[in-house]
């Protein structure tokens, strides 16, 4: 019984003084907060509003890809020894990406730098899409070709420019479960953010050097400073703010007969010209809707360039 209440709350015993304001402080800190936009469940919000708008993807007439194109980086998947569903080239951040501009005192925004992973949402958004943009003063619009040098950028839509950039591995700046060489989106627009696109078969490789690039199609993107390509991890996850996720690196894998591994096949994903608010995987997904291997995109990767061209 000693333990038992005998005064109301409303009652001021002890101090009382001190707890009430302390209530207030607390009050006025949190309405303080939520002003600012830094309440955990308004960043959260605010992430996913931004990351998750969706984004209208460039339309290729005739195929090619073209300086300022708008396309999705889509991994096209593993190997029967190595299982890896397709993916898409996403950003990855979280709420410590998520700070309140130092020259104000409101507008929360997202800055970088940003690691990327192979997300398996393939609908286009802010998250996964970027542009091609030149390096080399070539003009946009121009064909983008093999063996040329490019950069990859972020959308407008998305809080300042960032561009996909990577360097050799150190034991300080390396990918966190593999230990392989690390990619990002810095802002800074250097020889790191410097990448070419090369063809995937090499035995056709000298041929097509030169040609205009063909979208939809399975390439290899490779650093131009480091000379590796860029590789999804399907043994190795991390978990994001939108789920577990393909750790990405920059890291060439060849089989036996020395030709580079599936996990470095990518595509470059422009719109459907008949449905320009999807994009080409989009369409052959919902086509093979009751096909037990639907998620499979080889269909549209494996067409010969003579064909489509």
């Amino acid at each position: 019984m000693s333990s038992a209440r005998t005064y109301r709350a409303s009652v001021r015993v002890g101090n009382w003084m001190e707890d009430v304001t302390l209530e207030k402080d607390s009050l006025k800190d949190f309405l303080y907060r939520r002003d600012r936009g830094e309440l955990t469940v308004q960043k959260t919000d605010l992430l996913k509003q931004t990351l998750l708008k969706p984004v209208s993807l460039s339309v290729s007439r005739d195929g090619f890809l073209r300086f300022g194109d708008t396309v999705m980086l889509v991994n096209s998947g593993g190997t029967d020894h190595d299982p890896c569903d397709p993916c898409s080239l996403s950003i990855v951040a979280d709420l410590s990406n998520m700070k309140s501009h130092p020259q104000t005192s409101s507008n929360t925004g997202l800055y970088g730098p940003f690691q990327v992973g192979g997300a398996s949402g393939l609908t286009p958004c802010v998250r996964n899409a970027l542009i091609i943009t030149s390096v080399d003063g070539t003009a946009e619009g121009e064909v983008l070709r093999y063996e040329q040098s490019f950069a990859l950028r972020t959308t407008a839509a998305f809080s300042g420019e960032l561009y996909m950039a990577s360097d050799h591995r150190t034991f300080q700046k390396c990918a966190k479960s593999s230990r392989l060489q690390e990619v990002s989106l810095v802002e800074q627009a250097d020889f790191l953010c410097w990448w070419r696109v090369v063809y995937f078969d090499p035995q056709e490789r000298l041929e097509h050097e030169g040609y205009p690039v063909q979208g939809n199609t399975k390439v290899l993107i490779t650093h131009c400073k480091t000379n590796q390509c860029l590789a999804a991890l399907a043994n190795h996850e991390v978990w994001t703010p939108f789920g577990k996720e393909y750790e990405l690196v920059a890291h060439t894998f060849l089989d036996s007969h020395k030709a580079e591994q599936n996990s470095n096949h990518w595509l470059f994903v422009t719109a459907d010209p008949g449905q320009e608010e999807q994009s080409l995987v989009q369409r052959h997904q919902a086509s093979n809707v009751t096909n037990e291997n639907g998620s499979d995109i080889e269909a549209i990767t494996d067409t010969p360039q003579e064909e489509q061209s």
